[in-house]
């Protein structure tokens, strides 16, 4: 199950957003890419036994690594 040094997942999917925004990734798929991340690490890293827990915590470690809101509006594109 999640322990609290688990935690410090978050820190590895921001660190490795960032290279993908370096790299020349648009804003807008930057949030995707975090919740991609978290899903890989919360079902391969921290729950590998169990799908349901994996994305589950896989989810909570994406978004809190993307900030909810913040990585949201990045995705809705607004017409004017």
């Amino acid at each position: 199950m999640f322990e609290v040094y688990d935690v410090a997942l978050i820190a590895l999917i921001v660190g490795l957003v960032e290279i993908l925004k370096t790299a020349g990734l648009p804003k807008r798929w930057l949030p995707v890419a975090s919740v991609i991340f978290g899903l890989a690490g919360g079902i391969f890293y921290v729950s590998p036994g169990d799908l349901k827990s994996g994305i589950i915590i896989g989810l909570i470690l994406g978004l809190s690594a993307s900030g909810l809101y913040s990585g949201s509006k990045n995705i809705v594109v607004r017409k004017k």
